[in-house]
């Protein structure tokens, strides 16, 4: 992995060792799995469980892309999904919804780190 690209990947708040330590240095597989996560569905999921005021989806959607970040290393991502997370499970649901004004912008910027851009 070129420096630029390990260094895009790092200012969208990816650990990128971390990454590779899980990927047992396999930086092709690594690579592999980042360009999936665009395709992922559990963001759209979120937005739209919370857009229809289905609690339930949204839990489920935010835990699974809680867990996505969690395997891809996308530590900041990671972070602030897991945060909304708990404000669900403690039935702060205004709290967690209004989250998505943080999540939103570092889930488009970790889309565009992952995708070249």
């Amino acid at each position: 992995m070129d420096a630029a690209k390990r260094q895009r990947l790092a200012d969208a708040g990816i650990d990128v060792d971390s990454a590779l330590e899980r990927f047992m240095g396999n930086e092709k597989l690594l690579d592999k799995f980042l360009g999936k996560f665009p395709a992922d569905q559990n963001y759209a999921k979120l937005v739209e469980a919370i857009a229809a005021g289905d609690n339930d989806a949204a839990l489920t959607a935010s835990h699974t892309l809680k867990g996505v970040c969690g395997n891809l290393s996308m530590t900041a991502l990671f972070e602030l999904v897991n945060g909304q997370l708990a404000a669900m499970r403690a039935g702060q649901w205004e709290k967690a919804f209004a989250m998505m004004d943080e999540i939103t912008p570092l889930y488009e910027r970790v889309v565009a780190a992952v995708s070249g851009q």
